[in-house]
């Protein structure tokens, strides 16, 4: 995707319906509304992706990023919950063993329920805005910086590109992603879910959103690992067993490392605490949990090569705004 190379851009992470929260972060970017859209004189927004589930202004946040794309102001990529949304809507190919892409099991029930509730007397606005989800791109490669949901992966992207220039998947690509082990399968998981490693020793962790799991999600760019306990990169910590285990030498070989010299990456997804700060000089996660009494973030990017702590700019979540 070609960008203005001369313009600021304001790249934001995951909202998940936290409208409120996000006017009151455009307007301390400088934003301002005009007919109804928000607008910045000199500088455009960069949206991570998850507009939607779990807080109470999802119908209002999907309606102001629209707009704002739609009149130019804006750049919004797919995040997992958005293909969440499109697969639960979608009937299973044929054969694999689902009647939805997203299958309705209880836990993606109640990860889709809000979503669902808010748009319960809007059917047909949720129907187009199913359908505007097809048209946020994957991925943009600027050249100078790189924007995913949550993983950057050439090996990947590359046959991405080639099969979808614009980053923007259709509705076969998402049905043939519910066949285990297809291209479509591991393209999406990747990029809107990142890397993660099974527990050692048959452990499973229970995270804080009530979720047991016997898997774990992994940093792509650790250099030199030497437990498991140095690549686990969510807001969860490992029982302390698992975090103090070697990693086999198979296993380091096997993880996906993003160089300390490629271009500037921004990612979300993570559900990051603390004072908002890049991870390294090329690399900056923009998810801090807004949802769940966190902050919502942005960053400023002008033209610089490495990322500036300094540039980090947030609003604390509305309290009135955690799920209900």
């Amino acid at each position: 995707m070609s960008l203005d190379p001369h313009r600021g851009y304001d790249l934001i992470g995951d909202i998940h319906g936290c409208a409120r929260t996000l006017e009151r972060l455009l307007e301390r970017l400088g934003y301002s509304r005009h007919s109804g859209v928000w607008h910045h004189p000199t500088r455009m927004v960069i949206f991570l992706g998850d507009l939607v589930d779990r807080g109470p202004g999802i119908r209002e946040a999907l309606h102001l990023v629209h707009d704002m794309v739609r009149a130019g102001q804006a750049l919004c990529i797919m995040g997992n919950h958005e293909f969440n949304a499109l697969g639960w809507s979608t009937p299973a190919p044929p054969g694999s063993g689902r009647q939805y892409v997203r299958e309705h099991s209880p836990r993606h029930q109640r990860l889709m329920r809000e979503t669902l509730a808010q748009f319960e007397d809007h059917p047909q606005e949720w129907r187009e805005f199913l359908r505007w989800f097809y048209e946020m791109p994957l991925f943009i490669d600027a050249g100078r910086f790189r924007v995913v949901h949550a993983c950057w992966d050439d090996e990947l992207i590359t046959p991405l590109k080639a099969q979808f220039p614009d980053g923007c998947i259709d509705e076969h690509f998402l049905q043939a992603s519910a066949v285990p082990g297809s291209f479509a399968n591991m393209a999406l998981d990747r990029l809107l879910r990142g890397t993660d490693m099974r527990l050692p020793h048959g452990l499973t962790l229970t995270s804080g959103d009530g979720f047991t799991r016997s898997y774990f999600r992994t940093k792509f760019w650790e250099e030199d690992p030497k437990t498991y306990g140095d690549i686990v990169f969510q807001p969860d910590a490992l029982p302390e067993l698992a975090a103090q285990t070697p990693l086999t030498e198979l296993q380091k070989d096997e993880l996906l490392k993003y160089g300390a010299h490629e271009p500037l990456l921004f990612v979300g997804h993570y559900w990051r605490r603390g004072k908002p700060a890049p991870i390294r000089a090329n690399l900056a996660c923009l998810d801090y949990s807004a949802v769940v009494g966190g902050r919502l973030v942005a960053y400023r990017l002008d033209q610089e090569t490495r990322l500036d702590a300094g540039k980090f700019v947030w609003v604390d979540v509305d309290p009135q705004e955690a799920p209900r």
